[in-house]
């Protein structure tokens, strides 16, 4: 959410960002509708103090008393009129995009993201690889026939040592991330409305959202969205800033609108595992946070031995809700090309404002606290590391951090 009063007095650069952005927003109509509302909320504020003026009167001139019943009638329809505009007002706010960082490529798709680094040696095998389902099918770690049969096309199972696998990682990439600062949560399911929209998930990505139909909830598609979620109309106190939680969680998408999009295996899927980093910081620390949550993952693939390449996502990849985006993309040999594996997005205080989150300064001055999102690990980087791993007999040898965790270091096809 940007605030009105920038809005109101920066118009067009707000409609330039608009345009840079391909969003449709009226930003003249909105402009119009919030002079009209302040005209009428100044209007009912001067009827309210003459009707206070006059109620000390009504006792000694019936004419008061008249008057302050006339003033009555003609508030409750300034007020009605106040709400209803303050209704068309939110409506069209709600589905303005963020500002961009002007350092923010341009281009329409992920085909013009700009690439920053590339990290680590690709693999060369000497050898047919095989793919994440070839392998899941062999080792008899992945289920992706039963997953349709019990729910639909898009879920699956992980099984046997493929379930210890993703146990391992996500338990070891927990505890890196607690020793660089980080809370641990075990967050709910299922968000409100509210949530949904303060996080920026509505009104801009309606149509990824499983929707429980009898409730005001849906099933989370981030545990972005109930970590930002957890500090809604909060003031914090801004020398406990910066504010780093992390969490584990299923996360549900429809991934409407994926077709044509990369799907191969459970690449692309309804239900997925994932662990966030979300950061709650001073405006002025979010550059410094949202390249401090790319350093993270960085750092994560690297002990992971996955290679990868960090790019600079273009304006035409970025949701609504960013203001600068990273994602890293990994290497994946049955692509023979990288594919994305974390995304990392500063939104300044677009959630914030939207979920009334605010920071107070000894001093006593307040403003809305800044929300980087970024992820650390989804099941993708498992089947990364399942074809970056393989060898030549079939089996997948373990990276080293993981076997702490694991017990074995090898998959092996059973015999």
């Amino acid at each position: 959410m940007i605030d009105i009063k920038y809005i109101r007095e920066n118009p067009q650069f707000i409609k330039d960002n608009c345009k840079r952005r391909g969003s449709d927003a009226d930003i003249d109509a909105i402009v119009q509708i919030d002079a009209e509302r302040r005209t009428v909320q100044t209007r009912a504020e001067q009827l309210r103090a003459e009707r206070n003026r006059l109620s000390k009167e009504c006792g000694k001139n019936p004419e008061a008393r008249e008057q302050v019943k006339a003033m009555k009638e003609e508030l409750t329809a300034l007020e009605q009129k106040e709400a209803e505009l303050g209704a068309q007002l939110d409506e069209k706010l709600s589905w303005l995009p963020n500002i961009l960082d002007p350092e923010v490529p341009d281009g329409d798709d992920d085909q013009a993201n700009k690439e920053i680094r590339v990290v680590g040696k690709i693999p060369e095998f000497g050898f047919k690889v095989k793919d994440h389902v070839e392998l899941g099918e062999s080792l008899d770690i992945l289920d992706i026939k039963r997953g349709a049969k019990v729910a639909q096309s898009g879920f699956y199972y992980w099984k046997g040592k493929g379930a210890i696998l993703c146990d391992a990682m996500y338990t070891w990439i927990k505890a890196e991330l607690m020793k660089r600062g980080f809370t641990p949560f075990i967050t709910p399911s299922a968000a409100k409305e509210r949530t949904l929209f303060g996080t920026g998930y509505l009104p801009f990505f309606a149509d990824q959202t499983y929707k429980i139909e009898r409730d005001d909830l849906a099933l989370i598609g981030t545990s972005e969205q109930t970590l930002v979620g957890y500090h809604t109309d909060e003031v914090l106190e801004a020398e406990t800033l910066p504010l780093c939680y992390t969490a584990h969680s299923p996360c549900f998408r429809t991934e409407s609108g994926s077709y044509g999009k990369a799907s191969r295996g459970i690449f692309r899927v309804h239900e997925f595992h994932k662990v966030e980093q979300i950061i709650f910081c001073m405006p002025e620390d979010s550059v410094k946070q949202h390249l401090f949550a790319l350093e993270n993952e960085e750092l994560i693939l690297q002990k992971l031995g996955i290679p990868y390449h960090v790019v600079d996502v273009c304006v035409g990849d970025m949701g609504a809700p960013g203001y600068r985006k990273y994602d890293i993309e990994g290497w994946f040999p049955s692509f023979n090309g990288y594919r994305e594996l974390t995304s990392n997005t500063n939104l300044t205080e677009f959630q914030s404002r939207r979920l009334n989150i605010r920071y107070k300064t000894k001093d006593g001055q307040k403003g809305y606290v800044h929300t980087i999102s970024a992820t650390a690990a989804t099941d993708r980087c498992v089947i990364c590391l399942l074809e970056n791993y393989q060898q030549e007999d079939g089996s997948v040898v373990i990276p080293e951090v993981l076997r702490p965790y694991t017990g074995f270091d090898k998959i092996e096809a059973k015999k």
